[in-house]
């Protein structure tokens, strides 16, 4: 269901219009009805269409079109009384660019003159909800329905505890205060998790968990199921004081009792609004509840009078949308990948879609448990999501799209790779290929040898590394410096320089710190974190060699789990011996508690942002932890600073000022890394006294070199 690239002829605009029309109606019922079957993107794309055919082609606009009517005319469901809105609860007219927000302050300037403030607030991707309070008491609770006529699930809405069941202060005689009902990310995760442990299928996205958990028969059903509120507009109200702008109905409305959401701006320029927009599109993972955009409001009420409104929306307001990060697309197959430890892990095989800025035709369906409890088979129409830098994920199907007598995927018995049998261990989610010699472990394993988080060795990624594999040059990580490179320039595409410059990436890697190598060897449970305990701990890769498992439990931040597969790991002599492959080669065995190095920067963690002049990112990040500390590739409330050189990111650096994190120019990196100060620190207080809680690595993909 694309959209068109431009006006059809007029023969072909009108079916056309016709047929979107018809989607739209029927989309916008599933819509509400909590079935979508397809994402809020494609909607909108499908309502883009038909707006641009009818704008190509007036005489297609009717007065019954979707596109000139509040709510596309969407129904309400029987379940519910249906409840007439005071005021109806209108569209918003969007926009996805700098451009067409300066178009739209154009656009006003016909209708008023002057300054224009405005308030900016997060889009919550929630339910539109009108709460009327009468004499201060919670009366009703109504959806929004198709915008005039909405369902009323007042019983369901008063176990909110996020909504109060009386207002604070003098209330007026009544007032209608609009909203969001959502549900937390965090909640929605955890009733994921009870979906899944009682055999339930599992929601999709917390937008439809809410909907889902709101119009329940039984209220102890929504009560059960966490979700909170916004308040973010006075839709009408008798009897209460004045008001001259929005921004002093959102104080009253705090005031009043009622959660107001903490970042709302007010600014006084549209490059401010562009700001505000690029600010959250970048940092919309920081928040526990999901956003897809930033709504615009115009703030005198007075000015919002004159300018009124179209037949469907406000002109005072404007929605700007971010980038869709869920699509649906078809499940062509589900297959099953080996790891590094032998972890067979099951993947979707996509219809290419766009999802997040970028085409994918892969993602990640975790385990078995996973697929069984989302119930994914191929031949479904499933919903993608990819989000930020993550790896996309298939969210769920869209059941009302599943073809009939549509075949479950059961999960291989056999290695997809070698064959040989696939085990799962007692009491864990995960699938493992047992046979060490699978070709498939040992690409995967090679190749995160290679990787940027452990020896970082440049130009041998994953299909060289398979190449290599295939021609008989690697049969396991020692066998990278002992490479046979006059072989190599036999092979198509191997020149002077990629051989040179491959063979220099080798030697800089002998000198990476302990830790890399460490979490270089596919250890099973062994991560970064629990990489620079043990080198740090112990000092030298041989004393990691000779110690015991409690020993190495009694480390802070390892544990017995940790602790049993490191021992586990070089006990077996096949490990053994590639060691000391390793030694002979040359690798760096030391730890960071070699003399001269004093350990300034333990327990803290130091995000690194930008080009620095006088280390390379991995420089500085190798300097940081040989001092102790950590340096985490995202900023969170445990980092302690945050090093910023040229073009830094944005996101890193929105996430530092809205945690009030330092951030430090190149030479006060430097001051740290001598001293574990942070400039403007109190005497005596440095790096290590702003560190977070520890934490530890999460039992994960990692067993044999």
């Amino acid at each position: 269901m694309a959209s068109s690239s431009g006006p059809n002829p007029p023969g072909e605009a009108r079916p056309r219009a016709e047929q979107l029309r018809g989607l739209i109606q029927y989309h916008s019922e599933r819509y509400y009805l909590d079935e979508p079957e397809i994402s809020d993107a494609e909607f909108d794309a499908l309502v883009d269409e038909l707006t641009a055919l009818e704008a190509a082609f007036p005489e297609l606009a009717t007065s019954g079109s979707p596109t000139q009517r509040v709510g596309f005319g969407a129904g309400v469901s029987a379940t519910f009384a249906e409840v007439r809105h005071r005021l109806p609860m209108m569209s918003l007219d969007k926009t996805t660019s700098y451009e067409d927000l300066l178009a739209w302050g154009k656009r006003m300037d016909r209708y008023i003159s002057g300054r224009v403030d405005y308030t900016c607030e997060l889009k919550i991707d929630g339910l539109a909800m009108s709460l009327l309070y009468e004499g201060g008491r919670l009366t009703r609770a109504a959806t929004r329905g198709d915008g005039v006529v909405g369902e009323d699930v007042t019983a369901n809405v008063a176990t909110i505890t996020a909504v109060p069941a009386r207002l604070s202060g003098t209330p007026p005689e009544a007032v209608e205060i609009r909203g969001e009902i959502y549900m937390a990310i965090s909640a929605f995760n955890a009733l994921n998790e009870r979906q899944a442990e009682a055999g339930a299928r599992m929601f999709i996205n917390p937008r439809n968990a809410a909907a889902g958990s709101l119009r329940q028969k039984d209220p102890a059903v929504t009560a059960s199921r966490e979700l909170s509120f916004w308040a973010y507009q006075i839709g009408d109200m008798v009897g209460g004081p004045p008001f001259q702008r929005h921004s002093q109905t959102l104080d009253w409305l705090r005031a009043a009792g009622m959660p107001v959401n903490p970042d709302i701006r007010l600014v006084d320029s549209l490059e401010e609004v562009d700001a505000y927009c690029k600010h959250w599109e970048a940092c919309r993972h920081s928040l526990d509840y999901e956003i897809d955009g930033a709504v615009v409001k115009v703030d005198d009420l007075g000015q919002r009078r004159e300018l009124g409104a179209t037949s469907k929306a406000p002109r005072w307001a404007i929605a700007y949308k971010f980038p869709p990060e869920e699509r649906t697309t078809l499940l062509r197959s589900i297959m099953v990948s080996i790891g590094r430890t032998g972890k067979a892990t099951p993947f979707a095989i996509l219809e290419p879609v766009v999802v997040g800025g970028a085409r994918v035709s892969m993602a990640t369906l975790h385990n078995e448990d996973q697929v069984r409890a989302k119930d994914v088979r191929p031949g479904d129409s499933v919903v993608v999501r990819r989000a930020g830098d993550v790896i996309p994920e298939v969210l769920g199907p869209v059941i009302a799209r599943r073809p009939e007598g549509l075949a479950a995927w059961a999960f291989p018995s056999g290695c997809p790779v070698c064959g040989e049998p696939l085990v799962r261990l007692e009491g864990e989610s995960d699938t493992f290929c047992v046979n060490v010699d699978c070709p498939g472990q040992r690409v995967q394993r090679i190749a995160h040898f290679a990787s940027r988080g452990a020896m970082d060795i440049e130009h041998l990624g994953e299909r060289t590394v398979q190449q290599f594999v295939e021609a008989g040059l690697l049969h396991d990580v020692a066998d990278i410096y002992d490479l046979d490179l006059g072989r190599v320039r036999g092979f198509e595409g191997w020149g002077e320089v990629s051989i040179a410059n491959l063979e220099a990436a080798i030697g800089a890697s002998k000198s990476r710190p302990l830790a890399n190598l460490l979490a270089g060897l596919s250890i099973r449970h062994v991560g970064s974190t629990g990489s620079q305990l043990l080198a740090r701990s112990f000092g030298h890769l041989d004393r990691i060699l000779g110690a015991s498992a409690e020993e190495m439990a009694a480390v802070a931040g390892v544990g017995p789990v940790i602790a049993a597969s490191v021992h586990g790991f070089f006990a077996l002599e096949r490990n053994r011996a590639v060691v000391e492959r390793l030694r002979a080669s040359g690798l760096n065995f030391q730890g960071p508690g070699e003399p001269g190095v004093p350990q300034v920067l333990a327990g803290a963690s130091v995000v690194v942002t930008g080009t620095l002049q006088a280390w390379s990112r991995e420089g500085a990040e190798d300097a940081i932890k040989a001092r102790g500390g950590k340096a985490p590739g995202s900023v969170s409330k445990r980092t302690t600073a945050v090093v910023a050189g040229s073009d830094p990111g944005a996101a890193k650096l929105g996430k530092a000022s809205e945690l009030g994190i330092p951030v430090l120019d190149e030479d006060a990196f430097g001051r740290l890394l001598e001293t574990g100060c942070i400039p403007g620190d109190q005497a005596g207080e440095g790096a290590a006294d702003r560190r977070g809680d520890g934490d530890v690595d999460r039992p994960g993909d990692a067993a044999g070199a």
